[in-house]
This record gives structure tokens, C-alpha cells and sequence, in this order.
């Protein structure tokens, strides 16, 4: 897959294809690997405490098997600018906890048992331990964010971590209600996840000093891509394979998310069918064969296809940004990543 990015008669074009978006994560982490080397050794060492359980909970957290690309966007995104100090590895590690920490009490929100295949920490330790260990996370990622010594990057961070509180606010109010509207349920996505998206494509822009259109660029960019990102993730867990999703495929569905392909789904359903989304989202009473019913529904009112195409809007956005940032290995290789990102499981 090659990748070419055109607006107003500009070009910008990827020497480097991989296929998949696995591919293109793995090219991000082979231009990376000294750095993310680097941000591991910061957040192991953010992690030592006398106190057992703090290494422990958090140690299952961290080495779950995630992808790593939020501080991979900041590693990029510094390094695309020709940085070459060692703050945006701290900013870097900083992203990855604050995602470690809303992961742990996103999953005692949402009561889940399971994350990337394994037990959640609340599972194994208790609500309580994971929320408590979660706000140490947190506390640890500001105090590398101090530690880069910028205040504009504090000022980034630190405000991606209120909107990220404020999205789960939010999300409360369309969990289970099946008159949550387009409008609704991005403002969801782009405060739950773009937000941190774009905030670790910023503050690596802004470490290295890039000027103010160019540090603008690569923040929509990260909001973009993250809008994207998810997206695909919310049609996949109707239409996907499990190898694409990193979950069991219909976990969304037997939660009663409300997620895009569900409001579109609704939004389209004959009046005798406004009952069975009631039942299966609303009451959260779902019998054999449901999960099968909302995919034949989706399907025939095209409530996945059109989720589909708007995480390609998104990303085509994205794409658009990276026309304001230099051309090199590592703007090919963020091209490639909202790229891929916005094909999984096609």
C-alpha cells in the first residue's frame, strides 16, 4: 500500500508499504526502537514502589500487550521535527500512563472482566486497588511531565487528561440510551479517545519547537486519527475478526454500548424494531441469537458500511494535517498508520 497524501496541488508520498495496520505499527516501532527502549526503562522505573501491589497491578497493566501508539505519536511527532534532546521520551512515557491509567478505571466503570484476553486488574485485585494504583499512575505521568521542564507541554497534557475525565462524564449519559445521537457519540470518542491521541501528537510538536501552524497540524492530526481509530473499532466488533480487534468480537453489543454502528442501527430501525433495541441496549436483556439479529439489522440498514466511511473521513483529515509537517521517514510513517488504521478487517 502506498500512500499519498494531496491537497491544493501538494503531494506527499510514502516510500515504505506495509500492507496492514499491524505493519504499520511495526514500521513505527522499528524507525522508534531506541526511543521506545528508553520509555519503557522511564515507566518500569515510575512504577518501583515499596508498596507491592502498586508494581504488581501496574505491572499487569503494562505489559498486557498494548500497542504502544500514543507515545509512539509523541516519539514521531518529535522526532519529525528534528528533535534531538532526551524530554520528549519522559512526555512520551507520561502519555502511555495516562492511558494506563484511564484503562484501569475504565474497566471498573464498565464492571469488564477481560482486556486483551486477560483478567483485569480489577479482576484479580479489586475495584478499589485499581482505582487507587490507577491515581498513582496518574501522579506519576505529572511528574514527567514536570520533569520536561515546558510548561506549553504541561499546559497539553495536562488538559488532554481533563477532557479525557470529562468524556467518561459524558459517556455516562449515552451508556445504555438509545436516544444518543451522531452528534452525542462523537463528542464521546473525541474527548474519550482522540483527546490523549491528540494531545501526544502535540506535545511532541511542541518539545521540538515546531511553530504554531505545524504544531496545530500534528494535534489535528492525533485528534483525527483517534476518531478514526475507534470508529473502526466500533464496526468491527459487529463486523470483525477478533485478531483485528484485540477483543472478543460483540463485547460492545453484550455491554450495552451505544457506540456508532447501535445509533445508526436505531436511528434507521422500522417502528417494530425500536423494541428489540430497547430490550437488548436499554434493559440489557439479551437472549440467543440477539447479537445476530443487530448484525443482520446493521447490515441491511448499512449502519457498519457508513460507520466505515466516516472513519475514513476521519482519516483522510488526518492525512490532510501531515501536508503541514516535513516530509520525511517519519510523516510516511504516521501516513501509513492512519492509513491502516482506517482499513483494519477490510
Amino acid at each position: 500500500m502506498s500512500v499519498t497524501l494531496a491537497t491544493a496541488g501538494e503531494t506527499l508520498t510514502s516510500s515504505i508499504s506495509p500492507l496492514t495496520f499491524k505493519g504499520a505499527v511495526a514500521t513505527l516501532r522499528s524507525l522508534l526502537s531506541n526511543d521506545l527502549e528508553a520509555v519503557n526503562g522511564q515507566i518500569l522505573a515510575r512504577m518501583e514502589s515499596p508498596v507491592d501491589l502498586i508494581p504488581d497491578l501496574a505491572g499487569h497493566l503494562i505489559n498486557s500487550g498494548g500497542k504502544r501508539i500514543r507515545p509512539m505519536l509523541t516519539l514521531a511527532a518529535a522526532r519529525l521535527f528534528d528533535y534531538d534532546g532526551d524530554d520528549h521520551i519522559k512526555l512520551a512515557a507520561a502519555v502511555e500512563l495516562i492511558h494506563g491509567a484511564t484503562l484501569l478505571h475504565d474497566d471498573v466503570v464498565d464492571a469488564s472482566a477481560l482486556r486483551r484476553g486477560a483478567e483485569t486488574a480489577n479482576t484479580i485485585w479489586g475495584n478499589k486497588e485499581s482505582v487507587l494504583v490507577g491515581d498513582y499512575i496518574f501522579s506519576s505521568a505529572f511528574e514527567l511531565m514536570v520533569a520536561a521542564k515546558n510548561l506549553n507541554v504541561l499546559q497539553v497534557l495536562s488538559r488532554a487528561s481533563g477532557v479525557i475525565a470529562e468524556g467518561e462524564v459524558l459517556q455516562l449519559a449515552t451508556q445504555k440510551n438509545i436516544e444518543t445521537t451522531y452528534e452525542m457519540y462523537i463528542a464521546v470518542v473525541s474527548a474519550k479517545t482522540a483527546a490523549l491521541f491528540a494531545g501526544a501528537s502535540q506535545a511532541g510538536a511542541l518539545i521540538a519547537g515546531a511553530d504554531e501552524k505545524s504544531e496545530a497540524a500534528l494535534n489535528n492530526y492525533g485528534h483525527n486519527l483517534g476518531v478514526a481509530y475507534q470508529l473502526i473499532d466500533d464496526a468491527l466488533d459487529y463486523a470483525g475478526f477478533e485478531a483485528d480487534l484485540g477483543k472478543t468480537v460483540g463485547d460492545d453489543f453484550r455491554e450495552g454500548k451505544m457506540t456508532l454502528p447501535v445509533v445508526y442501527a436505531v436511528a434507521r430501525a422500522k417502528p417494530d424494531e425500536a423494541s428489540f433495541w430497547r430490550r437488548v441496549i436499554s434493559d440489557g436483556h439479551q437472549e440467543a441469537g440477539d447479537f445476530d439479529r443487530a448484525c443482520e439489522l446493521m447490515a441491511r440498514d448499512d449502519a457498519i458500511a457508513d460507520t466505515i466511511t466516516c472513519a475514513r473521513k476521519y482519516a483522510d483529515r488526518a492525512l490532510a494535517d501531515l501536508l503541514h509537517a516535513p516530509e520525511n521517514d517519519y510523516s510516511m510513517a504516521l501516513a501509513e498508520l492512519v492509513t491502516t488504521s482506517a482499513s483494519r478487517g477490510s
